[in-house]
């Protein structure tokens, strides 16, 4: 047996295990504490009581929700890093969640505020055209920018831009809506609701099927256009499918968590220093799973730690996942400079 795979037949395990300790503190723990008693008695009864209501109504969907989507982020911040070869490369930072963000708020400041009932599926493909228009400008800075750390610098500027025009259709929504669209533009799992779950579930699921059964052209493609052509991979194709696999599940998370930062990038770092590999059959599934673990947690902190004040799960991500970018950072000159 490889190393790798060696390797990976007992950190998956370690890691679902860690995932479920994860679970059952996020969903024991809050403003309101309950027991194992309780959750066990809302699980497999009616479910109807005070507890009931806190577990099944709201902690359970932000919980799945959180794994689900960090799952995706992460997911689709590996599939970016194989698309540039640049391990900085990432939905947040190279803009794509920022426009896909716009879309969204235009969408729901428009039609809200006509009356409009917006659905799930609404936003998600609001999201996904704004994350296709972003990596298309990102796409076209790539063709004229060889410096892959001038065009993450681009793509900074395009979330910036992005966040801005944001902020600016914001101030034009109802009311009763600003508070909503405030929270949700700095990224939370708050207010997610079972419709939710199931949209992004199976969207998630199916591109993540996909992506998993592309692991053998994307693996040669790893190896460079060359090998990749040699081994029979369409490679305009490839590109291509890995722009809008990336761009679905980017778009997925954006549309109903909001854009949340640095999981994308620093996931897949975390994930190939911990499973020794870059290989995608072994990326894929890690990163999906390093990807809830962090945000179930993030997410767990960024509702307890003040409690019952919440702050968004992007500030805590950046706490705890910028030093890791910032490392990767010095790693990569101290290796250029080598």
């Amino acid at each position: 047996m490889k190393p790798e795979k060696k390797r990976s037949t007992y950190l998956f395990p370690v890691m679902i295990g860690i995932l479920f300790l994860c679970f059952v503190l996020s969903i024991r723990v809050g403003s309101a504490d309950v027991t194992m008693k309780d959750i066990f008695a809302t699980l497999f009864s009616s479910g109807e009581d005070y507890y009931g209501s806190i577990i099944l109504s709201i902690r359970l969907p932000r919980i799945i929700a959180a794994m689900v989507l960090g799952g995706a982020l992460a997911v689709s911040g590996y599939l970016l890093q194989v698309f540039f070869g640049n391990p900085i490369a990432g939905p947040y930072v190279l803009g794509i969640s920022s426009g896909a963000k716009l879309f969204v708020a235009i969408c729901m400041v428009v039609m809200v505020g006509k009356g409009v009932y917006i659905s799930s599926f609404v936003m998600v493909v609001a999201a996904f055209v704004g994350s296709i228009l972003s990596m298309s400008i990102v796409m076209m800075l790539a063709g004229k920018v060889k410096n892959m750390a001038l065009l993450v610098v681009c793509g900074v500027m395009i979330g910036y831009i992005c966040s801005a025009i944001t902020e600016f259709v914001i101030t034009f929504a109802n009311d009763s809506n600003i508070v909503n669209l405030h929270n949700w533009s700095l990224g939370s799992f708050s207010g997610i609701s079972w419709e939710h779950v199931w949209i992004s579930l199976c969207i998630v699921s199916i591109t993540l099927v996909i992506s998993f059964l592309m692991s053998k052209p994307i693996g040669a493609y790893q190896l460079g256009e060359a090998y990749a052509r040699n081994m029979g991979v369409n490679i305009k194709r490839l590109r291509i499918v890995l722009i809008l696999l990336s761009s679905i599940l980017s778009a997925t998370v954006t549309a109903f968590a909001g854009p949340i930062s640095f999981v994308g990038i620093a996931v897949p770092h975390i994930m190939r220093g911990v499973m020794k590999t870059a290989k995608p059959l072994i990326m894929i599934p890690g990163c999906f799973l390093g990807g809830a673990v962090i945000t179930l947690l993030c997410d767990f902190i960024a509702r307890s730690a003040f409690a019952p004040t919440e702050v968004s799960i992007s500030a805590v991500t950046a706490v705890f996942l910028a030093p890791v970018v910032i490392y990767i950072l010095v790693a990569r000159r101290a290796n250029q400079r080598g």
